[in-house]
Formats: C-alpha cells, structure tokens, sequence
C-alpha cells in the first residue's frame, strides 16, 4: 500500500465512515486504527491525530450514532401530524429502523464505556433523550400516558422498541411484522388503561 502523507481536508469524516463501514461488516473487535488508516489510504499515524486511542475512535462513532439516531426521530416528529400519538408512532418506527439498519453502532451506542470524559457522547444522548421526554411530557400533557415519572417512561419506551428491533435482528420476529409490533406497542403505551 502506499500512504499518503497526512493533509486529507475532512480526514475526521472519511476515518468515521470507514469505520461505520468496518463495524458494520467485521463488529467492534475488528475495529482498530491501524485497519482503519489502511481503509482510509492514509499513514498508519494519521488517524491519532484525530482518535489518540482506539477508546476515542469507539466514543466519536458512538457520538455519532446519538447524533444521527436524535435527527432521524427529531425529522419523524416534525414530518408527522401534529397529534401525539402520530408523533410517537413516527418517533417509534424512525427508532426501530435505525436500530435494524444500524444493529452494531446501536450496540457500540449503549454499550459500557470505560472511565474518561466524553462530554461529546454525553451531550449527543441527552439531545436524544431530550426529544424522547419532550414527546413522553406531550403525551402525558394530553392524557395519553399515565402522570407516572417520565423519565422511567422514556426508558420503558426505549427499551420496547430496543426490544422489537432485537427481535428482528435476530429473526425471533420476521421483519415484516415491524410495523405491526410498533402499532402494537404504541396501543399499549396510549391505550385506556393508560388514562385511568
């Protein structure tokens, strides 16, 4: 191979998409630096300069799922109708897809991290969380969720859809049911029960 020398404009870019692209095919295991300045066409250095680890290169890709992940269902509420239960049902099934689609940076996403400061991370899963419990509030403002402690329901909801996608992925559930299994789990956050 030949390197070339460290100047590529938007090297931060290019090294993240290759990684995606890496963990996508190979998982997390195969993800190292050295593999991806081979991937990228750049000198087996040149990735430090943006990731000085490969614990670095782990939280800027889980990053940037939370940033994604947060957009994707931020541009579904704002596509729906302005109803709640429209705008939770387009919040669910931008989730779930990006989690079947993503299934290994959603992983990387919630998995453990190790000590450090991740202040990018962190700021990127509380926007997420933050558009989750505005719509948890919205609901619960319209009587549509129970007056229970919202952010135990944003975790609840969180982990149904979490839980749908798992199955999907895994087969346990054919994929053609995901739309039904999300308008199913929508009833059961929105139904009667809940306005007791």
């Amino acid at each position: 191979m030949t390197t070339r020398p460290y100047h590529h404009g938007h090297l931060r870019t290019t090294l993240l998409a290759e990684a995606e692209g890496i963990l996508r095919e190979d998982g997390a295991e195969k993800l190292s630096l050295r593999e991806l300045a081979r991937r990228a066409g750049v000198s087996h250095a040149a990735p430090r300069h943006h990731f000085p680890d490969r614990q670095s290169l782990l939280d800027a890709l889980a990053e940037t799922g939370f940033l994604r992940l947060g957009d994707e269902v931020c541009g579904a509420i704002g596509d729906a109708a302005p109803d709640f239960e429209a705008q939770l049902r387009a919040a669910a099934t931008a989730y779930v897809r990006f989690a079947v689609r993503e299934s290994a940076l959603l992983d990387l996403m919630f998995a453990r991290k190790s000590g450090g400061k991740q202040t990018g991370l962190t700021e990127s899963f509380i926007r997420l969380s933050t558009t989750v419990g505005d719509l948890i509030r919205k609901g619960q403002q319209a009587g549509r969720l129970p007056p229970a402690d919202p952010e135990r329901l944003r975790l609840l909801l969180v982990a149904t859809l979490q839980g749908i996608a798992a199955l999907i992925i895994s087969g346990r559930a054919p994929a053609n049911q995901t739309d039904a299994l999300i308008t199913d789990a929508i009833t059961l956050f929105t139904g009667d029960h809940c306005q007791q």
